[in-house]
């Protein structure tokens, strides 16, 4: 294939794709396939010679698609969405088309910049003050990690990139039970060591961490010679939307000087609405706030916004400036390499710079906002079933849930069962979590198509499926 014949495929994958968002609700949610089933479809060896795209596109519909979980379907309820609305679709295709290196200035000048003011819109719609810039990450993964390096490099007087950790203080990272994995990843990664990610405990339907234990686990760490470097605050956390009190850490860890991180990975995009603001007062405090536009906003994967009070900290820990990288002649430009770990980068801000266009602020808020209402009408329904109970309470438009007939004598294998035979109807999908050590079923609403039919369609799969497994 060469550029001659790309105008006629590309609008053949255009029609294909146009059709597989207006159709997708009606495929099962989850790939039905077994393991290896891809595996085995596939050559051992590559090809020596070249083939047509008929062919291969072919092999696409009918070798890849069965194997496809179906993220943009209508009834995902797993996880949290990973949206992909069709201005963001567009805006892939050229950024994949014109394939721009963005690392510095001068090999993006538009991209760059555009980042720059996308960057400033989301801070507008968050209601954060002007203080905040941001960067974009490919995810909150790598933003955590980010604040995580720059909390060693301010608590070690910006040594540990010099010289190492063999020697230095041990340092100490405060968060709850309830944060991501990617906290985890991030103090291995740091080379502050797991024992060294100290958990403090939760207390409140929210499920967020108590300021009180937070306090002293700081005060015991300092007495025992250690050295507290930061704090990693949660909003929305991926299992229950735990939820941090953000004003009271934030104010203890500025007592102590330390350095405050919050992933609201999921639940930020919610913050365009100024109704949802209440979920983290005091967030004005502090220094690095991660959230995704690729999960609930409707941006298409990666892309994920990454605000800080002070940018110079972050840079100080991430730039490496060799000669081949200086744009000389120019001042005051901004490299976003070095607010990022890789150096390679991609043009991100142009999917959000369609999708604001498109929709507009209040579209987007509207979507938000019904999923959370939706979300809540499915609760209700479902909290009036005697066989049902309700473990955690709505937030934003997470809860969870199991099943729990009269006489039941193992819950958490009768809900795993359930789960999986939700799954396997493929009508829905589900994920489960555990609360406070039980095994319970998680519900979200976020997919950027979905309807308040789809969400309450949820109700009659879960009944039915439940009552019929007895």
């Amino acid at each position: 294939m060469n550029w001659t014949d790309f105008a006629s495929w590309g609008r053949r994958v255009a029609d294909w794709a146009q059709d597989y968002h207006l159709t997708v609700g009606e495929r099962p949610v989850r790939a039905q396939t077994k393991p290896g089933d891809m595996l085995t479809a596939l050559p051992e060896t590559p090809p020596e010679q070249g083939e047509g795209m008929e062919a291969i596109f072919a092999d696409f519909e009918e070798k890849v698609m069965p194997g496809i979980t179906h993220w943009q379907h209508p009834r995902f309820f797993a996880y949290f969405a990973s949206n992909a609305a069709a201005p963001s679709v567009l805006a892939e295709f050229l950024t994949s088309a014109i394939a721009p290196q963005c690392m510095l200035w001068q090999t993006s000048p538009a991209a760059t910049e555009m980042e720059t003011r996308m960057m400033d819109w989301l801070r507008q719609s968050l209601g954060l003050p002007g203080e905040f810039r941001g960067v974009i990450q490919d995810s909150a993964s790598s933003a955590t990690l980010a604040a995580v390096l720059t909390m060693r490099e301010r608590a070690l007087n910006w040594q540990g990139n010099q010289q190492g950790l063999a020697g230095q203080p041990t340092l100490r990272i405060y968060c709850s039970s309830e944060v991501h994995t990617s906290v985890d990843r991030a103090i291995w990664v740091a080379g502050i060591g797991q024992a060294n990610l100290v958990r403090v405990p939760i207390k409140g339907d929210w499920r967020g961490m108590n300021p009180a234990a937070l306090e002293a686990a700081i005060a015991a760490d300092t007495a025992a010679g250690l050295q507290p470097a930061g704090v990693i605050l949660c909003v929305g956390g991926t299992g229950t939307g735990a939820t941090d009190p953000i004003a009271d850490c934030i104010e203890i860890a500025q007592n102590h000087g330390l350095y405050t991180h919050v992933d609201a990975a999921w639940a930020g995009s919610a913050m365009i609405c100024p109704e949802f603001r209440a979920y983290w007062p005091g967030i004005e405090g502090a220094d690095s706030i991660v959230f995704n536009p690729h999960k609930w906003l409707g941006a298409q994967f990666d892309c994920s916004a990454h605000f800080l009070k002070n940018a110079d900290d972050l840079v100080r820990t991430l730039a490496i400036s060799p000669e081949y990288l200086k744009t000389h002649g120019h001042d005051g430009i901004i490299n976003y390499s070095e607010w990022s770990v890789p150096l390679g980068r991609r043009f991100r801000a142009l999917k959000i710079w369609f999708l604001i266009r498109t929709y507009g602020l209040e579209g987007l808020r509207q979507r938000i906002r019904n999923h959370v209402a939706w979300s809540r009408q499915l609760h209700d329904a479902l909290a009036q079933e005697p066989d049902f109970e309700i473990v955690t309470p709505p937030m934003w438009s997470l809860w969870t849930f199991r099943y729990a007939p009269k006489g039941a004598s193992d819950l958490d294998a009768l809900n795993l069962d359930l789960v999986n035979k939700i799954n396997d109807d493929g009508r829905i999908y589900l994920t489960q979590t555990r609360v406070d050590g039980a095994l319970v079923i998680r519900f979200q609403a976020g997919a950027f198509e979905t309807t308040e039919a789809d969400i309450m369609l949820a109700h009659n799969v879960i009944t039915e499926i439940a009552r019929g497994q007895n």
